[in-house]
């Protein structure tokens, strides 16, 4: 086994997170502060007797309470339809504009088992609950941030690396974008596609693009991002276009075959963010 790929494979890291991949607090804080008028209204509900009544009262001088009740339920939509298994029928809630009554808001509170947290031993600060509410709905996003922190952190090292030597930089670069800038023409088999990073050297008019990626896990689509991979490293070649692909992820451990087949094939232009921190991109021909 090649020693560079030996180096490539034993660096791989099993987490990439930073601190900001586990909560997007000033989402979950403009999300929150939305509805903090109207849940603070609601909050006038919280312990009372007769739910129902109260409900009407606070609802006829402010409808506009009820554009908070879906999220109570960890529900981003304003408009609902739910399927009763009893009568086979669905009911639509909407909750945009407060329009539909008194009587039709509490018949959601009641079958959707609202009226629990206005309880005596319920919650005690509405605002303080959809707060949690809207950390856990974030937690949703985690799979998109993770898609996003390799090019994040690639970009860093990149960006730093282009800054230092006068070299120029572009982040999610189109062919239609490089041309623009560069005068560069980049023919590759997807007309539209954006690649992570593009780097040129001014003084040597070299362009090399970069795509990044981080797995946790393996399986096929590892093996044909490989594929797709060497394909493209032929098509740019061709063009003295120089590819660099920056992979990390224990994900790999279980797809060493092919990756190793992409590494020779794209004459070593594979690299993980140990080598990147150990000084990969002095090593370039720049």
């Amino acid at each position: 086994m090649n020693k560079t790929f030996t180096e490539l494979i034993d660096g791989f890291k099993s987490s990439i997170k930073t601190w900001d991949y586990f909560v997007n607090w000033n989402k979950v804080s403009t999300n929150a502060g939305n509805l903090e008028i109207s849940l603070n209204k609601l909050n006038y509900l919280l312990g009372k007797e007769n739910l129902k009544v109260e409900f009407a009262k606070l609802y006829e001088s402010n409808p506009d309470i009820v554009k908070a009740l879906p999220v109570l339920l960890a529900v981003r939509e304003n408009k609902l339809e739910v399927f009763d298994k009893s009568t086979k029928e669905s009911e639509f809630f909407d909750f945009s504009n407060g329009d539909d009554g008194a009587e039709k808001y509490f018949e959601f509170i009641e079958k959707s088992g609202l009226a629990r947290l206005f309880q005596k031993d319920g919650i005690k600060n509405l605002v303080d609950y959809v707060m949690g509410v809207e950390v856990g709905l974030d937690s949703n996003g985690r799979k998109n941030r993770g898609g996003t922190l390799m090019e994040e952190i690639v970009g860093t090292y990149l960006k730093d690396y282009a800054t230092k030597y006068g070299y120029e930089y572009l982040a999610q670069a189109r062919a239609t974008e490089i041309r623009a800038k560069w005068d560069y023409e980049v023919n590759v088999d997807k007309s539209e596609r954006s690649f992570d990073f593009a780097v040129y050297n001014p003084q040597t008019k070299k362009l090399k693009l970069f795509e990044t990626n981080f797995y946790n896990g393996g399986g096929s689509k590892l093996k044909a991002v490989c594929g797709e991979f060497r394909s493209l490293y032929n098509e740019l070649t061709k063009q003295n276009i120089d590819f660099v692909w920056v992979t990390d992820g224990l994900g790999w451990k279980t797809t060493k075959r092919p990756l190793e087949e992409t590494f020779n094939h794209n004459n070593g232009q594979v690299f993980n963010l140990n080598m990147l921190e150990d000084g990969a991109l002095e090593k370039l021909n720049w």
